[in-house]
């Protein structure tokens, strides 16, 4: 088996790519310390949710030029990832179809934006909520799997189950 040291490439997947892969794929930049590539992609993307790009500017993110991207582009391209995450809530689910051949692939629920309801300020607010437990669940992934994630050396794609 050939091993590598490089860094772990996590893909954060969603329907859209418009909101919580796009949180959690800045969250993991910021928290991993450099010893990840994160990315997110979507099945059908759109564009970047404007509640998304409020309150991520809140917490010192600068989305406003960011590019959603098409899953499908990703496979054609050859990219490879040791990790997929899924954030589709329930519903949405079946519309995420997993990543081929990553090293584990992981599912977070998250509720589906696009039902938040209220006036502007209260689906700001489900946002910012939204927001703050990707965060919680991104920053809880990297300490509690610290040594599964920064210990472990990854096998290579073609050495992959």
């Amino acid at each position: 088996m050939k091993e590598s040291n490089e860094n772990v490439k996590v893909l954060f997947i969603c329907v859209h790519n418009s909101a919580r892969s796009q949180i959690a794929e800045e969250y993991l930049k910021r928290l991993g310390e450099g010893k990840f590539e994160a990315e997110s992609a979507g099945f059908e993307p759109e564009q970047i949710n404007s509640l998304v790009l409020e309150v991520m500017k809140e917490d010192g993110f600068d989305l406003t030029k960011k590019k959603t991207q098409d899953a499908w582009d990703l496979f054609r391209a050859g990219k490879f990832f040791h990790f997929v995450i899924t954030v589709c809530d329930r519903e949405h689910e079946k519309r995420c179809p997993i990543y081929p051949k990553p090293f584990a692939k992981l599912y977070w629920p998250f509720p589906e934006p696009e039902n938040f309801t209220g006036t502007h300020e209260e689906k700001l607010e489900q946002m910012r909520n939204l927001r703050d437990t990707i965060k919680k669940r991104v920053a809880q992934i990297r300490r509690r799997n610290k040594w599964l994630f920064t210990r472990i050396k990854i096998i290579q794609p073609w050495n992959t189950f």
